[in-house]
């Protein structure tokens, strides 16, 4: 049988020689936890016996299979044997939804992968089959990398091995060390880089590293070891001279964009996970950029780790960094083992790869032509199965040095103990102590709370351009209805103030809907792998906004109480500074949780704009709650304007001995204003006469309780609507809590 394959591959008699590598000692080590890691001195010739054994091929030297580089038992392998994966045919693709959009995506993951026409066996009239079949192993210390064309399941394949799709939907195994991974496990063992780079635009490197620190790192760490650990990762990830550089945005000038990368990669790989899984870590960047890249993953695998990555069209350097690569084609595999073996195996099926061309461009070449005929790719699967079986009739899987030795609980453990900083894990090594989350409730608000005012801080253009809003509006409305006077005008044109100035802290709130949307795409990256709870989150983001709305409500009170002429002195000041307040607390809470539901700004401005809206319709202003028909009351009292309305109407109006009508003002809103005093005063007798009542030129005649019950302003005090309307402000954080926990989920369906 040797003979045989020798014949038909003559080229695995000599395999090609590998890039020379020296195994770098774990990063955690670097904080002298543990001892140093032994370098092996022969990297060339093991890198060489790596590759040929990762096919399982018989080596030269006697046929004896050396063992695992640096001279010590591989602790961990990955493991994943026909994973299979559909959806509906009849599902649609979200734009930029990965590889055929199957299931539910999370909005920051924008692909560009879609899937296409695959064999005809492969797919039925119902179903879209993403994976098909897919086997394939991954080591300590190695990169994995997934190729394929544009839909081919690189993306699929790297969320079924995240544990980012359904166990119910995904056929198949993945494993580690022989045994299946749980959800907290591989939170606490793994990190997954996003293909987008999303980061605070106005954090430096060295702070940005830093909070992922703060998150992500045992609890019991000594703060002195987390510094050292950011700056021993700053080095490795060759950022020192960018380390107190902003990240920036297309607003503010920062780091470069393969240092954006590079600095996205770190805040997952802090707590210098097992498994690191990355989708398409090189894509935008120019070709130096992304081999500075995959030169720092090739640093975090010789440290101890298992790399898998989604690559597209690597240079001939990057192929040089990976040890296993799997070519996919339509969900199934065209190509398993080492880069250095591309040559050989196209030249096998028929198809050499020219001596001045890339590997990786002809092999997708290739493969794109495969697809546009009939029979689609399905001789080059053919063709892999029957190399993948000869290779195995040639390997004893009971004589493999490669075997990890231990459990998956003892290899975690003795990981840990060596100088991993598994997230959540106790220092001491015990791998039975680690936690879902790193970091206690409160100490997670601490560090999200401070690492928001930092980054607001220093974007103070956003908080100036409302506050000149909110002052200039103000101003508007004190010049408009400066030194009312207490007349039946001057009754009806306070309820006009009060109605359009309570409803302005609602639409000033709205410019909360970006700010959140570009937040809301990091909260789901970190928290996909358990950086901190959503509790902490949204009680953070609710510290944080707070401070800012006691000033806007200051500047308005401000503005518009002594201008305007309001009733109530000191005491009615504070009220109405209080009742702006809580306007805006609901109004912020409002639009927040909407930013939760609704993850599109121009959406949410419309729908923001259009509530607020109704809301202001059914107030109470424009139409009295008397007269409202009986089928839309209920959206009276769900108007958040409502309630501040009232409770400024009655701050106003419900202080006795304030008259607004007098003797002759009856006649002012009438036909007979026109007439004369004495008719005027003469007609009053007369009604006075009538009513067995004196009524005089000066005589009051509708009080502030008067002009409340005329307006329908009975039903609660102004401290109960005070209460009514921060109550509002509370419940909307508590949904947009839930929409947090419904909408966040990373796995595909």
């Amino acid at each position: 049988m040797a003979r045989a394959v020798h014949d038909r591959l003559p080229f695995l008699a000599t395999p090609p020689p590998a890039p020379v590598r020296g195994r770098n000692p774990p990063l955690a080590e670097m904080l002298r936890l543990v001892g140093a890691a032994t370098v092996d001195s022969d990297a060339a010739a093991a890198a060489a016996d790596e590759e040929a054994n990762a096919l399982s091929l018989p080596l030269p030297r006697g046929g004896v299979t050396p063992p695992p580089p640096g001279g010590r038992t591989i602790q961990f392998r990955l493991a994943f044997t026909s994973l299979t994966y559909s959806v509906r045919a009849a599902r649609r693709a979200r734009p930029g939804g990965g590889d055929g959009g199957g299931g539910f995506r999370l909005p920051l993951q924008n692909r560009c992968d879609r899937v296409t026409a695959a064999a005809p066996d492969a797919h039925s009239s119902r179903a879209r089959v993403l994976l098909d079949g897919i086997t394939g192993e991954a080591r300590e210390g190695e990169i994995l990398a997934v190729m394929g064309a544009s839909g081919s399941g690189k993306s699929t394949l790297i969320d079924a091995l995240a544990n980012r799709i359904s166990r119910d939907a995904l056929k198949g195994s993945v494993t580690l060390n022989g045994e299946p991974l749980t959800g907290n496990v591989i939170k606490s063992i793994s990190a997954y880089v996003m293909q987008d780079d999303l980061l605070f635009p106005m954090l430096t490197v060295a702070e940005t590293l830093s909070f992922a620190a703060e998150f992500r790192l045992p609890r019991a760490l000594p703060a002195a070891k987390k510094r050292t650990r950011v700056l021993e990762l700053i080095e490795q990830l060759g950022l020192r001279a960018a380390a107190d550089t902003i990240i920036g945005d297309e607003g503010h000038r920062g780091v470069s964009g393969g240092e954006r990368r590079r600095v996205s990669i770190g805040t997952d790989i802090i707590h210098d996970p097992i498994l690191l899984f990355l989708d398409e870590p090189t894509s935008g960047l120019d070709s130096t950029s992304a081999f500075m890249v995959v030169q720092v993953l090739r640093n975090i695998a010789e440290s101890g780790s298992i790399v898998i990555t989604s690559i597209h069209q690597p240079s001939q350097r990057i192929l040089g960094l990976l040890d296993r690569l799997i070519l996919l084609s339509g969900g199934r595999t065209v190509f398993s083992g080492p880069p250095s073996a591309i040559p050989a195996y196209f030249a096998e099926f028929g198809y050499p790869v020219p001596d001045d061309e890339n590997r990786a461009e002809f092999a997708l070449d290739l493969i794109r032509e495969f697809e546009s005929l009939p029979a689609g790719t399905g001789q080059l699967v053919s063709f892999n199965k029957t190399w993948q079986v000869m290779h195995a009739a040639r390997h004893n899987p009971n004589d493999d040095p490669w075997a990890p030795t231990m459990s998956l609980k003892e290899a975690i453990s003795a990981s840990i103990s060596r100088g991993k900083l598994v997230s959540g894990s106790d220092v001491a090594g015990e791998a039975a102590s680690m936690h879902t989350y790193a970091n206690p409730f409160w100490v997670e608000m601490k560090v999200l709370t401070k690492r928001s005012a930092i980054n607001t801080r220093r974007m103070p253009e956003l908080f100036l351009i409302r506050l000149g809003a909110v002052v200039i509006t103000g101003a508007i409305l004190a010049t408009v209805f400066y030194k009312l006077d207490q007349s039946p005008k001057g009754a009806q044109e306070r309820l006009g103030f009060f109605a359009f100035a309570m409803s302005t802290m609602f639409y000033t709130c709205a410019d909360a809907l970006p700010v959140f949307l570009h937040e809301r795409y990091i909260f789901l990256r970190e928290t996909a792998y358990g950086a901190y709870r959503r509790t902490s989150y949204v009680l953070s983001n609710a510290i944080v906004s707070f401070p800012p709305l006691v000033v806007l409500s200051l500047a308005f009170a401000f503005t518009t109480f002594f201008a305007v002429g309001l009733a109530g002195g000191v005491s009615g000041f504070a009220f109405y500074t209080l009742a702006i307040l809580a306007s805006f607390w609901a109004g912020s809470g409002f639009v927040t949780f909407l930013s939760g539901v609704i993850p599109h700004v121009m959406i949410g401005y419309t729908v923001v704009v259009a509530i607020l809206a109704y809301f202001l319709l059914f107030s109470g202003f424009f139409i009295n709650r008397d007269r409202i028909p009986d089928y839309w009351i209920w959206f009276h009292y769900l108007s958040l304007v409502k309630y501040p309305f009232e409770g400024v109407l009655q701050n106003e109006f419900g202080r006795g001995g304030e008259c607004y009508v007098r003797g002759t003002q009856m006649f002012d809103n009438s036909p007979l204003a026109v007439l004369p005093d004495t008719v005027k005063t003469r007609v009053l007798a007369s009604i006075g006469t009538a009513l067995g009542v004196k009524i005089g030129p000066n005589t009051c005649v509708m009080t502030g309780h008067n002009v409340l019950r005329e307006a329908a302003v009975t039903q609660l005090g102004k401290w109960e609507c005070l209460l009514v309307t921060a109550a509002w402000g509370f419940f909307f954080r508590l949904l947009f809590y839930f929409s947090l926990v419904l909408g966040s989920k990373n796995k595909r369906r």
